[in-house]
């Protein structure tokens, strides 16, 4: 749903770093999974289809923050 949004954070050897992956038009929404050690949020459309895809590797990821849509935000 427009607005969700996935917050996920990754040491990167130095530092935290932080992306967000947001679904930014109407009937868009984020997807999340796992698999053989890599983490995958995509963006996905109403069919199905990935529109942006972040990839990480899981033994990389500190944080993964799901953020649904606020109700009372237009």
């Amino acid at each position: 749903m427009k607005g969700d949004r996935v917050e996920i954070v990754v040491e990167s050897g130095e530092a935290l770093r932080t992306y967000d992956v947001v679904a930014t038009k109407a009937g868009r929404r984020v997807e999340i999974s796992n698999r053989r050690g890599v983490i995958e949020v995509s963006e996905v459309t109403r069919t199905g289809t990935p529109v942006r895809t972040a990839r990480f590797m899981a033994s990389r990821v500190v944080a993964l923050v799901e953020h649904p849509m606020d109700e009372g935000a237009d």
